[in-house]
């Protein structure tokens, strides 16, 4: 095995052991950092509802994470019928820095495929 592989292999470890926080209620800020990384969205039974990372987010996770506060992702959008409080009633969020564009992108592949999450963007216009 690569030593990248190695390192994507212990990065999605990290990942899955990562903190859950509680997503918080309206007008109290998020505990994320304002770097580039992968996150886990889990639902209010602990299933692992969304894996994702930040591409483009000026602010990285803390970015990424309040658009979907906002409604501004396919998973609250599609899977959350576009009702993004449903956030603030049970679910939590964890996330890892990863600073390298190659190795966000391969641990969320990882990740996505360890835990096949309730719901993935498919890219599709529906989905």
């Amino acid at each position: 095995m690569s030593a990248e592989a190695k390192r994507v292999r212990e990065l999605a470890r990290r990942l899955i052991r990562a903190p859950a926080w509680p997503f918080p209620p309206a007008g109290r800020a998020l505990e994320c950092p304002a770097e580039q990384g992968v996150y886990l969205i889990r639902d209010s039974s602990g299933r692992v509802a969304h894996v994702g990372r930040t591409t483009r987010a000026r602010r990285g996770l803390l970015d990424r994470i309040r658009g979907h506060l906002r409604g501004r992702s396919s998973f609250v959008v599609d899977y959350l019928d576009a009702r993004p409080a449903e956030l603030r009633r049970g679910f939590t969020y964890a996330w890892i820095v990863v600073p390298d564009d190659r190795l966000r992108a391969l641990v969320e592949a990882l990740a996505t495929g360890r835990l096949c999450p309730l719901h993935i963007g498919t890219g599709a216009a529906n989905g």
